[in-house]
């Protein structure tokens, strides 16, 4: 008996905490959340498709500023000119460990044709402190931006991790991807 009060207790909280973290991103105003960008005319997305600043396919992806491990700020503008897989995750997370080994097999192959950008959401990691040695864990090469705050979570809408955006190298959405990716995935895409 005393079983079933502790699991039933410990489901509740578990269920406490989810609802209260998809309440956190989806009920901020994403409107606001790029306010505090040095960039804030390009990190709002917007509703309309073809062009404009968004999330669906075909808007212009929202640039943002974050910091590396190193303390340099680094935009997504920075990587205009290449296509970028753009992936929200976190150490804690089982599938972003799942498919960071393929992502660094596949940047190690292919980057020079497709930048990943791997924004970790380090307002929600139990300790910021464990971002560095997972990288050095899984040994990984590309760049990794620590969101602090959660904004870019927020204006991405990256409610589930992880959750991935094909970028062109225009700047433009391609596609969406929530949950973990495939070397065999990644390989589609750089192929369209």
């Amino acid at each position: 008996m005393i079983r079933r009060s502790v699991l039933l207790g410990m489901v509740a909280v578990f269920a406490l905490i989810t609802w209260g973290f998809y309440e956190y991103i989806s009920n901020e105003n994403v409107l606001n959340a790029g306010e505090k960008n040095q960039e804030n005319e390009e990190s709002v997305p917007a509703a309309a498709s073809s062009g404009e600043i968004g999330l669906e396919k075909g808007d212009k992806a929202p640039n943002f500023t974050l910091e590396n491990l190193k303390g340099e700020q680094v935009s997504l503008s920075d990587f205009r000119g290449k296509k970028v897989l753009l992936n929200f995750w976190a150490t804690w997370c089982p599938p972003c460990k799942e498919e960071m080994p393929e992502m660094e097999e596949f940047y190690e192959k292919n980057g020079a044709k497709m930048e990943i950008i791997a924004v970790n959401l380090t307002m929600f990691e139990h300790d910021q402190a464990n971002v560095a040695p997972f990288i050095k864990e899984y040994g990984l090469t590309f760049p990794v931006l620590l969101d602090k705050e959660g904004e870019q979570a927020k204006v991405y809408q990256a409610i589930t991790i992880p959750t991935s955006y094909i970028v062109d190298e225009k700047g433009i959405i391609q596609q969406k991807i929530v949950g973990p990716m495939t070397y065999e995935m990644m390989e589609k895409i750089i192929q369209n």
